[in-house]
């Protein structure tokens, strides 16, 4: 596989801090061409969530290089799980253990994904999202937040959901809960397909249509397309008023080519 990809974070027409964090990775292995890409959103309402996110993504990295990377046995679905699953239940409690000791609450989201061969991997704890986009744009991930509840036990619309002021409410985040349910998800790679990591910031001002028209593998050919596509969506939300940071990974996985 061949790996193109591009990144926006921004911090908003509203906020002084950046609390997003994210990374891009792409590398020669044993294995062929991997790629990962990691967003974590840190909590505005609560102290330092800019501190929570850089360090979960800092984790990240270092697990990438030190530990992936290095590794002399071949990856399985099962290896994989695992080591991340250790990796955020321990980020976790490092976490609170640091907030405990400076009297402070911080918290974020996570979505991470991996693409090894011919699959991808995904771990998720929050409302970053993950969206597979070919012939049609399609949600990876599914949002921990009490609006998503609601529309699991068919007490709300879908158009009711958009509006509600309960949509930011999450149910868990790492740093805040102390038991986790952390999704881990494995799905076959789309050679040709793009694949958008975005914090939640990024979608409450647009529709899962714009994403679409402006982030189809036909418009995203090259890194710099893709880059402006990003650009154009983030001063898009911006100009509808979205009040939080804002940010995406976007990336098209393609065959080797000759």
């Amino acid at each position: 596989m061949r790996f193109i990809g591009a990144a926006v974070t921004d911090v908003g027409i509203v906020k002084k801090v950046n609390q997003d964090s994210l990374t891009l990775k792409v590398a020669h292995s044993r294995w062929g061409d991997v790629c990962m890409a990691v967003i974590c959103d840190g909590l505005g309402g609560l102290s330092q969530g800019e501190v929570a996110s850089g360090n979960v993504v800092l984790a990240f990295d270092q697990w990438f290089k030190n530990a992936f990377l290095s590794a002399t046995e071949d990856w399985t679905k099962e290896s994989i799980q695992r080591a991340w699953e250790e990796l955020v239940y321990s980020i976790n409690t490092r976490i609170q253990d640091y907030a405990k000791r400076q009297g402070v609450e911080l918290g974020t989201t996570l979505t991470a994904v991996l693409f090894l061969q011919d699959k991808y991997y995904v771990v998720h704890v929050g409302d970053c999202r993950l969206y597979e986009i070919d012939d049609d744009i399609r949600q990876i991930t599914k949002d921990h937040t009490l609006i998503e509840q609601e529309l699991d036990k068919g007490s709300i619309s879908e158009d009711d959901a958009r509006m509600d002021g309960r949509r930011n409410v999450l149910l868990q985040c790492i740093g805040v809960t102390k038991n986790l349910q952390i999704d881990f998800l494995v799905e076959d790679i789309k050679p040709g397909a793009c694949y958008l990591l975005c914090s939640d910031g990024f979608r409450h001002a647009i529709e899962q249509e714009e994403i679409y028209f402006f982030c189809s593998p036909r418009k995203c050919k090259t890194q710099e397309a893709m880059q402006v596509q990003l650009e154009k969506l983030t001063e898009r939300n911006k100009q509808r008023g979205e009040r939080d940071n804002i940010s995406s990974i976007l990336l098209q996985v393609g065959k080797e080519e000759c």
